[in-house]
């Protein structure tokens, strides 16, 4: 059946309605595929971003990764770093701390620096630091000069400085060196200065290590033991308190290693606080102050001869009357008898039976002994500053020889004395003294200077020193104290002062197996009640030997013991009215 002319068919769908479908569906597929594209040009284009980012992060981590974590790392170490004694006790460290500066561009170039007058100002800042100088801090406002006027404030000070209301009293936080310790052991640690740079003591030694930040992270141990310090440095005070002396000088040392546990020079400076004071008492007479140590030489002549061959039978007497040696004659200080035997002689400290024992053993080998024990040279010590000794040069002549056999005509520094004494007692090896903590294996082989044997015989010797001589006020009981008194006078331009005397005790414990020496020194001690009128070293070094044992021993292991001695029963008979 067909439809009129002119009219659809049933069903049937136009070509327009055609057309016009196949049109939306191509423009739906284009639009599809356009938004493909651009979603795929976005994934492309974010996954550039995130390529280009991810290198990014790759070469800076390849680049300056290190640099960032070595300054993180930095960031957290000490600004410098720390030193300890040999336990572990900090000597000195480094922590924030604020300054007080003086900046007078604070207001404005031109203008007043300060709001108030500058001795208003000043008057307030004396309030927060009673210590503070007045009229120099009026002074230094005034001038308009920039520069610290205090270091180490703390914060409450701070606070107060700021309610001062003051701009140009800047407050920068900065960081500082601190002593926890005070002037304890300021010799040996010496002082960081304005410019960051340690000075004087340890800290100019190991100005390097400490700074560098590599190392500043770990302490450096001394060999320096506070608990002995403390001991030694308060007995030497008391001791120059109670003999109204100028000066002392002080050192434990460690005869098997060399270590040193404890070095004092007094009067001391405070490394927390530097001015002009501090600055004239740095001097150290341990190891920079030469002197002629008098008696104290006596022992290291007889133990040299007795090396030699010289002394063998010690019950020979010696001729004990005074020697001329051209205008020159040598006596002793009192009469000690017609003749002595070599223990008698160290007992009584005779001058003129030293001087014998010198004149048979001949200049040559009593010079290379002193050679040996290091005297001809500055002492062996890390601290920079080291005297040089008074050397009597090449050629002794006979009288040289005998002067210097009893401590006259040579001066060393305490140390040397120690160091000597050291070899003495510990078997006859000398080793040089060190400030740094030993590892066992670290321990400096040095070299032989006596026998064992006669080391062996200089421990009994000293003992009756101690026992009998002018060491008496030295023996702490149980302690097995040996050691030689000296009281040489100070030379001056003019000749010797009769009246200006230093006086040394230098002492080993215990001597049935020496492990430490201990030097006393007074400069210029004088005559009082606490020492019998008496001015020599019997009488006042002595005795802070005798009351610092006691307090150390027990700290460094050695226990008194009274069942216990170095035997001295071959010598006692040659010391009559001595046996009991």
């Amino acid at each position: 059946m067909f439809a009129p002319a002119g009219r659809a068919a049933p069903g049937a769908v136009s070509q327009a309605a055609v057309v016009g479908r196949v049109k939306l569906v191509t423009l739906r597929q284009t639009a599809i595929a356009l938004a493909r594209w651009r979603v795929l040009w976005l994934a492309l284009a974010f996954a550039f971003i995130a390529l280009m980012a991810l290198l990014r992060i790759g070469y800076l981590g390849m680049s300056d990764h290190g640099t960032r974590a070595t300054s993180l790392a930095e960031a957290l170490l000490p600004a410098r770093g720390e030193i300890t004694d040999r336990h572990g006790v900090p000597l000195a460290r480094a922590f924030p701390a604020y300054a007080l500066w003086f900046n007078p561009e604070a207001l404005g170039e031109g203008g007043s620096p300060l709001v108030g007058a500058a001795a208003s100002v000043a008057a307030k800042l004396k309030s927060i630091f009673p210590d503070l100088d007045e009229k120099r801090t009026a002074a230094q406002l005034v001038s308009g000069k920039q520069g610290y006027i205090r270091r180490r404030v703390l914060p409450e000070e701070a606070n107060r400085v700021q309610e001062i209301g003051e701009l140009a009293l800047e407050m920068p936080m900065e960081a500082d060196r601190h002593y926890p310790q005070g002037s304890m052991a300021a010799h040996v640690l010496g002082y960081v200065a304005a410019d960051g740079k340690g000075r004087v003591g340890m800290e100019q030694v190991l100005n390097e290590r400490l700074s560098d930040p590599a190392q500043r992270g770990t302490p450096v141990a001394l060999s320096i033991d506070m608990r002995v310090q403390g001991a030694l440095e308060d007995e030497l005070a008391r001791g120059m308190k109670l003999t109204d002396a100028q000066g002392g000088a002080g050192i434990v040392l460690d005869v098997d290693t060399g270590e040193v546990l404890a070095l004092a020079s007094l009067p001391e400076f405070d490394p927390n606080k530097i001015d002009a004071k501090g600055q004239s008492l740095m001097f150290n007479r341990v190891t920079n102050q030469v002197y002629e140590l008098g008696s104290t030489f006596k022992p290291i002549t007889v133990a040299a001869a007795i090396d030699a061959g010289v002394v063998r039978d010690f019950g020979k007497r010696w001729d004990a009357a005074p020697i001329k040696v051209g205008r020159f004659t040598i006596k002793d200080s009192h009469p000690l008898g017609n003749t002595l035997n070599v223990a008698e002689t160290l007992i009584h400290s005779s001058n003129t039976v030293t001087a014998r024992i010198a004149d048979s053993l001949g200049p040559a080998k009593m010079r290379q002994t002193l050679i040996d024990l290091g005297m001809n040279e500055r002492p062996y010590i890390e601290l920079p500053a080291k005297g040089f000794p008074i050397w009597p040069g090449d050629n002794w002549p006979r009288l040289r020889n005998m002067t210097v056999s009893y401590g006259h005509g040579i001066a060393v520094t305490p140390l040397h004395l120690a160091s000597a004494y050291g070899a003495m007692v510990n078997g006859g090896i000398w080793r040089p003294a060190t400030l740094h903590k030993l590892a066992p294996g670290d321990v400096p082989k040095g070299r032989r200077v006596f026998k064992a044997s006669t080391s062996s015989r200089m421990r009994q010797l000293l003992r009756m020193i101690a026992v009998y001589g002018t060491g008496r006020n030295a023996n702490a009981p149980g302690y097995r104290v040996g050691g030689k008194t000296g009281s040489a006078e100070k030379p001056s331009a003019t000749g010797y002062r009769k009246k200006a005397l230093v006086s040394t005790f230098a002492a080993a414990f215990p001597m049935d197996r020496p492990r430490y020496v201990v030097i006393a020194m007074l400069d210029e001690p004088r005559g009082t009640v606490a020492s019998s009128f008496q001015r020599t070293a019997a009488w006042n070094a002595a005795p802070i030997v005798g009351r610092l044992v006691p307090r150390i021993g027990p700290l460094l292991g050695v226990q008194p013991d009274d069942t216990r001695d170095v035997d001295i029963s071959d010598l006692k008979p040659l010391v009559p009215g001595k046996h009991e």
